[in-house]
């Protein structure tokens, strides 16, 4: 009677930051055994190996392979959502909002390349009638950003800032053209002889589709592709800054 009434003590803050730390390692390590193998084919003995922990702490963390793949999913997903509606709920013009729209979820993709051949995966095991994930998915993540990127087309058509284009056909444009890079990338690799996932790449791919969205949409067309140039050449200084501290992170850790 007396065990029964002992409540079990919580866990202290560096237990919970090594937790934390353990649980990343996993989902980082998920990602790239998923992106190779698919759910289907990916082992879980080889993300505990790769994660550096044994298969009875995996599966303290995650029931089975299912709930590791759903949550491989949402700390993407979670990640973008955040990032994008901060954009587009900005206070900017409508075309600045697009535009950072744009450059943030094309960053996004970029951070993470495995993502784009997952969710590639995700969306045909979807037309097979076989994925538990996709409707939450698209309920949780997809469909608001989606109702507010139309919201900020419409409002750009409005002001007079953009063509009158529909913005149904016009919003999942942007980032198909982002994703598709980095899932035909072995493709640019060879067909090109060409690293597609260096700086140099990245950065020119991302000016390339801010430049196309502005040229494509904004009625100053002009004026458009000057304001998609100085948000490319923004997110230039931004990236070689998240570079350069990814390495003096990494130096020091050697």
């Amino acid at each position: 009677m007396l065990l029964a009434q002992v409540k079990p003590r919580k866990p202290g803050r560096r237990a919970g930051q090594q937790a934390d730390v353990t649980r990343d390692a996993i989902l980082r390590a998920a990602l790239a055994e998923f992106a190779q193998e698919g759910l289907a084919g990916a082992r879980m003995d080889a993300i505990a190996a790769a994660a550096g922990v044994n298969k009875a702490l995996l599966y303290y963390y995650f029931q089975d392979k299912e709930a590791l793949y759903g949550a491989v999913l949402d700390q993407f997903f979670i990640r973008l959502t955040r990032r994008v509606m901060e954009q587009l709920d900005a206070t900017a013009s409508p075309g600045e909002r697009l535009l950072g729209y744009t450059a943030t979820h094309f960053n996004c993709v970029a951070e993470s390349p495995h993502y784009a051949k997952l969710f590639q995966g995700e969306l045909m095991s979807a037309g097979r009638g076989g994925s538990p994930h996709l409707a939450r998915i698209i309920q949780q993540h997809i469909r608001p950003i989606a109702m507010r990127l139309g919201e900020v087309i419409r409002e750009g058509i409005a002001r007079g800032e953009f063509r009158r284009v529909d913005p149904l056909q016009f919003a999942p444009s942007i980032p198909a053209m982002n994703v598709h890079y980095f899932v035909v990338a072995p493709v640019v690799r060879h067909v090109l002889g060409r690293d597609p996932y260096s700086p140099e790449a990245i950065r020119a791919r991302r000016a390339a589709v801010l430049d196309f969205v502005a040229a494509a949409l904004f009625t100053d067309r002009d004026a458009g592709v000057k304001l998609a140039a100085s948000i490319a050449r923004r997110e230039d200084a931004r990236w070689r800054r998240q570079l350069r501290a990814q390495r003096t992170q990494q130096g020091g850790a050697s």
